[in-house]
């Protein structure tokens, strides 16, 4: 009874991190981080440049050690078991390497003979087909527009079936249709793997990911399902205003209702307020009571964007 147990709790938690910490000399880039990605997931990685998303998914994918704490994919340490690691792992890094002098099939013959496949040939068709390569198949890689080299790369990335998929800006450089097509793919291969995917593009999360993680500066500020976020974005309102001078920044951000100001330039101002609060009026009066005129009020639709700056601004 407790073998079944444990056998389905590694099948319910694909990546498992406990307190991972990765310090490069003096630079901490991860700051104990934990967190879970169940089995079947999509979740978005974010931050800004710098935070640690890479470094995280380095880990994970056995590139680079922790310095300290554990992780696991798929039931596996990435530190004592990193052979099964590597087998349980599709990894797309964000540069994309690809040997440009190669053709697409011969590529993908020489990975799937890294992976020791049976019938090869057969894979690769598969392949080939589900990642919409069958006209560029006979190409070198290096003739290949961005779009293409992305799709080889996520051909690389499956073509050993594993249960897990870790891509880093898998989207980064594409054109809107080369976008549309890619995240496509992504949507249909996360119907049967656990996905990992960093990425810069908001709209991208809110179409791929069932799961936002947000790291700043090596450690995690939020993680919460896509749709609670979306649903606390949707209660809150922002307020652009443009003062007729400066304001004292304090009294502004004591008005009732006011959660966050942010200045845009001059004397214009972002204001976001609590859930279900529409602050246009106490503004007004706030104006009259500090000899200011508005010159300009407009309400703005609140994105995942703004959330996304909000916790990555803060120290």
């Amino acid at each position: 009874m407790s073998n079944f147990v444990e056998t389905n709790a590694l099948l319910i938690v694909s990546i498992s991190v406990d307190f991972i910490s990765k310090v490069y000399g003096q630079q901490r880039a991860l700051d104990n981080v934990s967190f879970e990605v169940k089995s079947g997931e999509i979740v978005g990685f974010l931050g800004p440049n710098g935070a640690g998303k890479s470094t995280m998914m380095k880990i994970l994918t056995c590139f680079i050690p922790p310095s300290n704490g554990k992780a696991t994919v798929n039931g596996f340490d990435v530190m004592d078991h990193a052979i099964e690691v590597r087998k349980s792992v599709g990894y797309l890094p964000e540069h994309n390497p690809l040997y440009l002098e190669m053709y697409v099939k011969e590529y993908l013959e020489f990975i799937g003979g890294l992976h020791k496949l049976n019938n090869i040939k057969k894979r690769v068709e598969e392949m080939v087909e589900i990642t919409g390569l069958t006209i560029e198949q006979h190409k070198q890689i290096g003739a290949l527009s961005k779009g293409y080299r992305q799709r080889v790369g996520l051909a690389q990335a499956l073509i050993h079936d594993p249960a897990v998929l870790i891509l880093d800006e898998p989207t980064t450089g594409l054109d809107p249709n080369q976008l549309a097509e890619i995240r496509d793919l992504i949507k249909r291969v996360g119907r049967e793997k656990t996905v990992m995917l960093s990425t810069h593009i908001m709209q991208e999360v809110e179409i791929l990911c069932d799961r936002v993680i947000i790291i700043n500066k090596g450690r995690i500020v939020t993680d919460e399902q896509t749709q609670t976020l979306q649903q606390g974005v949707q209660n809150r309102m922002v307020v652009i205003v443009e003062f007729d001078k400066d304001v004292n920044q304090d009294k502004l951000r004591a008005v009732s209702g006011v959660e966050d100001i942010v200045r845009v330039k001059n004397n214009t101002w972002q204001i976001i307020t609590r859930p279900d609060i529409d602050i246009r009026s106490d503004i007004f009066r706030f104006c009259v009571e500090n000899n200011l005129t508005v010159l300009e009020m407009q309400r703005e639709e609140r994105k995942l964007e703004d959330v996304f700056k909000e916790l990555t601004r803060k120290k």
